[in-house]
């Protein structure tokens, strides 16, 4: 039965304004999700709000996760972020100014696993290429707290590949103008994202690079000639001390492209949002733009997410004096 609560929160969007921020440019993956669901969002929520995409570049997704956490908790404000943020409240990242398990976690469009590209003109051909290299790969991120980063350092705990990090880049598409321009060698980033716009669509087409490595469970058909990361480990019998680190890097995937709340929204606003966010995601209007955009879909819901959130953060000691000992070096 429905309450005077249910009511008056049923009612609390109407002529209301809801803003997502982005820690990105317009034009990139994280940024063309977001829009795709806002886009839709304004139908499935009770009073139709204008639902309005802002771009934040300059802050970035740290900085927008900041600024969440901090905005008013009534449902006005939400986030598009990276997901694997939570990295650095596990090291004691002083510039982390939330805690990844209090935000009111919505839902994400998809779940992608990621893949390590190089310049096809290097020598580069394989991860076994990288780790019997005399020279390291020049490999470059959007920061130290990015998959661009984290997957190589991974990478050399692992397997001993070295990789000359250079992560200072302001964004992704700052990381494949420097491929271009051949100051680096190699990326990391999601597969759904090189599957989603340009530069990746003239790249594929011409043999720019070439794909070494994907981490998901396994190949995806449209890499049917990467290895998996598990493979590789096999491959190498990493011990299970390994495997674990692994995993607690990887779950940034299982976070998607997540939109987060602050902490403190009534439950019947986060419901409310939530409702939407996967109405729109699973709506026909949606999946023919994805369609037509070159986007996948794998929505979730926040419920899962807001447990997941919990979990990742809760490490034993053991795994994050491992997982800073991983990225000091």
């Amino acid at each position: 039965m429905e309450g005077p609560s249910d009511r008056r929160d049923a009612d609390f969007y109407r002529a209301k304004r809801i803003r997502v921020l982005v820690g990105t440019r317009a034009g990139v993956a994280y940024d063309l999700y977001a829009r795709l669901i806002a886009d839709r969002l304004a139908a499935y929520i009770p009073g139709e709000p204008d639902v309005v995409v802002e771009n934040a570049p300059t802050k970035g997704a740290k900085g927008v996760a900041g600024e969440i956490y901090t905005a008013a908790p009534d449902g006005l404000t939400v986030g598009a972020i990276s997901p694997e943020l939570y990295f650095g409240q596990l090291m004691g990242d002083k510039e982390i100014a939330f805690d990844w398990a209090k935000f009111s976690w919505i839902g994400t469009p998809e779940r992608s696993s990621h893949l390590l590209y190089a310049r096809a003109a290097t020598p580069y051909s394989s991860l076994r290429a990288i780790i019997e290299a005399k020279t390291p790969p020049r490999c470059g991120a959007s920061g130290k707290t990015s998959t661009a980063y984290y997957l190589p350092k991974l990478l050399e705990e692992l397997f001993g590949a070295r990789f000359e990090m250079k992560a200072d880049y302001k964004e992704g598409p700052a990381v494949d103008e420097g491929i271009e321009r051949g100051e680096i060698d190699c990326r990391v980033l999601t597969i759904s994202g090189f599957f989603s716009h340009e530069p990746y669509h003239t790249w594929r087409r011409t043999g720019f690079v070439r794909i070494l490595l994907q981490t998901g469970a396994a190949r995806d058909p449209k890499l049917p000639d990467a290895p998996t990361l598990a493979e590789m480990m096999d491959e190498y019998r990493i011990p299970d001390e390994g495997r674990r680190l692994a995993q607690v890097l990887l779950s940034a995937s299982s976070f998607g492209r997540p939109w987060i709340a602050p902490p403190g929204v009534p439950p019947e606003r986060v419901g409310i949002l939530r409702d939407a966010f996967m109405k729109a995601a699973r709506s026909p209007a949606v999946a023919e733009k994805a369609r037509t955009s070159d986007l996948e879909l794998a929505p979730a819901g926040g419920e899962e997410l807001q447990c997941l959130a919990a979990e990742v953060v809760a490490q034993p000691v053991e795994v994050v004096a491992r997982m800073r000992k991983l990225f000091a070096s």
